[in-house]
Order: C-alpha cells, then sequence, then structure tokens
C-alpha cells in the first residue's frame, strides 16, 4: 500500500478546530433579517415539524413520539439549539447540528436520502420566494478567481495525505468507481478503480506516444496508468499535498521520465496535447468560469484530439436554486464549487468550444457504492483519525458529508456522467461565443 504523508494536523483531539468549527460550538441566536422571516424559532420549530410531517421518515424530538410518514428515524437530542440553527443557517445549520451532536440517526444515509428525494419540497413556497432574505450567499473570496481557487482547493486537498488514505483504495483515487455488479465490496474496489480510469483512457484513446494532459491529478494513478501504455503525461494540480505524493508515487513507478506533474492551474496550462483526461474537475472550476473551463480544453487539444472527463451532475432544473447559495458542503469541505447539469456542460461545449459530443454514460448507482465503501471504512478507522489530530467535531463533518453525498446518488438528485468530446479539425473560432 502507498504510504501517504503526514501533515501537520490542525486540531487535537477533543478542542474543536476554530478555523473550521466557530459556529459549530454554540447554537446562534435569531438575527435580522433571518428573525424577521422565521420569526424566532417557534415559527421555524412550526415549519421544520410540517415539513417532517409530511417526509418518508419519522422524527423524534427529544423522546417524544415520532412524527412523520414512517421510515428511517431522525433522533433530535436538543429541539431548541436544532431549530435556532436551522432557523438561522437554513440547511447550513442542520449540517452544523449534527456536527454538535444534536440530532443523529441510527441510519444516516437513509435519513438523507429520504430528505435528499424531496428537497424542493422542505421549504414552504412563500419562504421559497423569499429566498434571497434567508438564504446565506456565498462569500466573494470563494470565487474560483486564480487565487480563489488555489485556497478553496488547498482548503480541501491538502488536509493530511494521511488522512485520505484511512478511507480510499490503495491506488488513492477520489473519484466514483465503475463496478461489474452490486453490492461492492471493498476487495472489489481497486478493479473499480482500475475500469473507471481504464474507460476513460479508452475513449480518449491514449496508447504509446499519446500526449496526454491531466487536469485535477489527485493522488496520480490515472497518470501512472496512462504512462505504463506509454503515454507522456502532463498532470495539473493546485494542491501541494497531492503533487508531492503523486511525485513520489511516479519515482517509485520509474516512470519519471513519462510523467510530469505540475503545479499549475488549468488557465495557466500551455501546449498542443492529442487528448486531455479530466476527473471531477468541473465541481471546484465554479459555473462562471465554466466557459474558461472548456475553453482551456479546447485551446490545449490538438485537431482531431479527444477530451475524456467524468462530471458529477444534478438537474439542470434545480440549478437556478444552487447557483450563488452558500450551502454546508461549501462552507465546510469544498468552497467554491458548484454541480453541474448535463444541460449546462453540453450547452457551454457547444456555445464556447470546436468540440463535439461523442458520447455521454451515467451511473450514478456506482458511486453510491463508492460512498458507501469509503464512509464504512472512514468510520472503521476512527481511532486513526484521532490520532492525525483530528476532532469528534471533525470526524462528524466528514461523516455527514460521505453521508450527504451517498444520499445524493441514492435519491437520484446526483447522477455521474462519462464524456467524450472530439475536437473538429477546423480552427475558425467563428460562431464561438467568447467567456
Amino acid at each position: 500500500m502507498t504510504t501517504a504523508r503526514t501533515t501537520e494536523p490542525r486540531t487535537a483531539p477533543g478542542d474543536p478546530d476554530p478555523a473550521r468549527g466557530p459556529d459549530v460550538a454554540a447554537a446562534p441566536r435569531a438575527s435580522w433579517p433571518r428573525a424577521a422571516v422565521t420569526r424566532a424559532v417557534a415559527v421555524t420549530r412550526a415549519v421544520v415539524r410540517r415539513a417532517l410531517r409530511e417526509q418518508p421518515l419519522r422524527a423524534r424530538f427529544a423522546g417524544a413520539d415520532p412524527i412523520g410518514g414512517g421510515g428511517p428515524l431522525l433522533e433530535v437530542r436538543d429541539p431548541n439549539s436544532f431549530h435556532a440553527r436551522v432557523g438561522t443557517h437554513g440547511l447550513v445549520g442542520f449540517g452544523e447540528s449534527y456536527m454538535a451532536g444534536e440530532w443523529d440517526a441510527p441510519d444516516l444515509v437513509a435519513v438523507l436520502t429520504a430528505l435528499a428525494a424531496h428537497t424542493a419540497e422542505l421549504v414552504p413556497a412563500p419562504l421559497q420566494r423569499l429566498r434571497g432574505l434567508w438564504a446565506p450567499r456565498r462569500p466573494d473570496e470563494q470565487r474560483n478567481t486564480p487565487d480563489g481557487s488555489r485556497a478553496n482547493i488547498s482548503h480541501h486537498y491538502d488536509l493530511s495525505n494521511d488522512l485520505f488514505a484511512l478511507f480510499l483504495d490503495d491506488t488513492l483515487t477520489y473519484s466514483s468507481a465503475l463496478f461489474r455488479g452490486f453490492p461492492a465490496s471493498w476487495d472489489l474496489l481497486v478493479a473499480a478503480q482500475h475500469r473507471k480510469i481504464d474507460r476513460l483512457l479508452d475513449l480518449a484513446d491514449v496508447g504509446e506516444g499519446t500526449r496526454l494532459l491531466e487536469i485535477g491529478t489527485g493522488w496520480g494513478e490515472l497518470a501512472l496508468r496512462a504512462a505504463a501504455r506509454g503515454a507522456h503525461v502532463t498532470s495539473l494540480t493546485l494542491s501541494r499535498e497531492q503533487r508531492d505524493l503523486a511525485r513520489e508515487r511516479v519515482r517509485a513507478a520509474g516512470l519519471d521520465a513519462r510523467v510530469s506533474v505540475e503545479l499549475c492551474d488549468y488557465r495557466e496550462a500551455g501546449g498542443e496535447y492529442d487528448a486531455v483526461v479530466s476527473v471531477e474537475m468541473i465541481e471546484a472550476v465554479g459555473a462562471e468560469y465554466w466557459p474558461v473551463y472548456f475553453r482551456a480544453l479546447d485551446d490545449r487539444l490538438a485537431p482531431g484530439g479527444r477530451a475524456a472527463l467524468q462530471a458529477i451532475t444534478m438537474p439542470h432544473d434545480r440549478m437556478p436554486a444552487s447557483r450563488g447559495t452558500y450551502t454546508w458542503i461549501h462552507k465546510y469541505v469544498l468552497p467554491g464549487g458548484q454541480i453541474p447539469s448535463t444541460q449546462a456542460i453540453e450547452e457551454t461545449a457547444r456555445d464556447h468550444t470546436r468540440l463535439g459530443l461523442t458520447r455521454r454514460d451515467g451511473f450514478g448507482p456506482h458511486y453510491a457504492e463508492t460512498l458507501r465503501l469509503w464512509r464504512e471504512r472512514f468510520t472503521a478507522h476512527a481511532e486513526d483519525v484521532d490520532a492525525l489530530g483530528f476532532d469528534d467535531t471533525f470526524r462528524r463533518l466528514w461523516t455527514f458529508c460521505l453521508a450527504y453525498s451517498e444520499a445524493g446518488f441514492r435519491s437520484g438528485y446526483l447522477d455521474v456522467q462519462q464524456y467524450l468530446f472530439t475536437k473538429e479539425h477546423r480552427r475558425s473560432d467563428e460562431g464561438l461565443e467568447r467567456p
């Protein structure tokens, strides 16, 4: 197994990290204008309980009789703090309340799946129309400018290589695997990750002598497999921790002459390539930069080149509500991110590039199984997470993140796609919209 490099822990066990959890340590007080909208905690309680009564789950508040339509149990241990957080910060507060231990669930994924399947119904229509008043907006510093992207990526991927190694398989691949069948099991995960990677490389026609650009290195497994085919790989990342470990893995494999791992923004890349591969990178680009991202793919590809992408997607009709909204994921996990729809991806490529869509395949259930395996592994290594210097609040954060993501795929709200785009041989930019 590859040994990941240890980074300086951000907190000691039992001591909440002030950089990550200042809003978890104590329940908030209602404030203007949110208090005006929710009419304080009492109104929040009524709104929340009415919403939960109509969901396919059971919600029990401090041992009282459960409410809801039946199904998995959501156990609220501290109703006052729970309602204060939800009333003040909405779904961000819902996640913070879990981090604080104010609610829990015997089957967390089942509860979150039930909620994800009815996301549009959780907030009453009158409050939806007032969304601009109560929904927090994304901070300007999370915009994915070149500097902002470096900070956003570092926030997540530079946590600790050893932390990721606790729950990822030996390939250190941090994206959906592709299984032969279900249910998936841990011993099949390495093969399933290689199957996913090999399919992308096949789509991009990567072989002996291929000049390949990879946007988003991860910890280097795709670059290694491409080089083993005889390709010459330039791989770009904004994470110093990922770059350093990927380089170590390349050296250990004796592939230094074929793989270059660079700390470089996709917007700053140069050169011409036969193929570009980018795995679950577009989610970190930000909607305002999607045209720039696709132009970069187009500009780097030689005429006749192929771009193979893997992307998480969401329903197109939900994108307007999500664009600009500051979510729990933005605050604690992936700042600056935005999940696209298939329509948004295809329209952006059509309007801003010479790339033609050749193929698209969805495999969302495979991501649900991948996330389940990661979550179970993370839970089993709780003591090792503590030993790395991360506290209980941090472990609950990551448990919630993995379960929340799995629920998105199990409910069908999220999907994952593999795309193949090919670049037309014409060089004219006539008719293309420049970002």
